[in-house]
């Protein structure tokens, strides 16, 4: 299982989970399974790019994202990815990975969705 979080750099498991996810400069992507890490850079239209990052992340496998918060519509396109999508993680990324693992973060909904996102 693969897992994204929103990240400011390029720095893996030590870099810190990005509080905005949809300006997040990288995305870090961590294989469960294998331990395998990659940074990707955030290619979607937030970053003068193309798409949105649920269609990045989905063309990488991913099967979850955490993050510390998301918006409705992007909780929405990342569902119709099949993409879970977990909020409350904070910290560096392992932080994030381990609160994953032990269950400890919120399965998102749209009412759980940021609020300065609601328009």
């Amino acid at each position: 299982m693969k897992v994204a979080i929103p990240t400011l750099g390029m720095r893996g498991l030590d870099d810190e989970v990005f509080p905005h996810f949809g300006r997040a400069p990288t995305f870090t992507v961590v294989n469960l399974e294998t331990g395998e890490v990659k940074v990707v850079p955030n290619m979607s239209e937030h970053m003068g790019g193309f798409g949105k990052p649920p269609e990045q992340l989905a063309e990488l496998g991913v099967s979850a994202v955490i993050t510390s918060n998301l918006g409705p519509r992007a909780i929405e396109m990342f569902r119709s990815f099949g993409i879970e999508v977990y909020v409350g993680a904070y910290g560096k990324v392992r932080d994030a990975v381990e609160l994953f693992r032990r269950d400890s973060l919120q399965k998102a909904s749209l009412q759980s969705a940021c609020r300065e996102h609601r328009q």
